[in-house]
């Protein structure tokens, strides 16, 4: 590791995962300005691909250091001012306005993408890697929107397809880091079983 001191490191991966989650929030900007894709579309793909850039940075940060779950979502918490300031016409970008809004309304960042920040910094400063509730909601929050507009959710009952795609998505981050990389979990199973319990439990409230 290139320091022993948890907060350096922490510091560190939090400006890693700024830059990867703002390149990562321009590219979608870029591809709303120039009219690449429809509109709606761009917004969920926003969704999706900036949560599980940030997801995947998580390993990066120390298990020991009090101020990690602080430092990790702080992109989202800048990302929170600019979108209230943005949103309230106080800051001018179309770029973001485009990205984030079904129809084009810099209002509409005061609502869906606000709260979809507010609920992401707050699930990761009160539960992160120690609680499977972080990874539950988290997963809801970048794929189930997503699902949730595809066409076989029309077909389906919601209740079915978003808690399905959830774990999916949770599935696949702890193949790719590993359990114990993310989370403070055994390794027997038993709490990714409690996960995917959890995901349909809440769903079907």
């Amino acid at each position: 590791m290139w320091t022993e001191s948890p907060l350096l490191r922490d510091v560190g991966a939090a400006l890693l995962t700024a830059v990867v989650a703002a390149a990562v929030l321009r590219f979608w900007e870029v591809v709303a300005n120039r009219q690449l894709l429809d509109q709606k579309l761009c917004r969920k793909l926003v969704h999706i691909t900036v949560g599980f850039a940030y997801f995947l940075m998580w390993p990066l940060f120390s298990s020991n250091d009090v101020y990690a779950p602080f430092l990790a979502p702080l992109i989202i918490e800048l990302n929170i001012v600019k979108v209230t300031l943005i949103g309230l016409g106080i800051v001018k970008d179309e770029g973001v306005v485009n990205s984030m809004t079904r129809h084009g309304d810099r209002r509409e960042l005061l609502k869906g993408p606000l709260y979809y920040a507010c609920a992401a910094t707050l699930t990761t400063i009160i539960f992160w890697r120690t609680s499977p509730i972080s990874i539950v909601v988290l997963c809801n929050l970048f794929a189930g929107d997503v699902v949730e507009s595809l066409p076989i959710s029309t077909r389906l009952d919601d209740n079915l397809t978003v808690p399905l795609a959830s774990a999916l998505v949770g599935a696949l981050v702890f193949h790719f880091i590993g359990v114990r990389n993310l989370c403070c979990m055994s390794s027997d199973g038993s709490n990714i079983s409690t996960i995917v319990q959890m995901v349909f439990a809440g769903s079907s409230k």
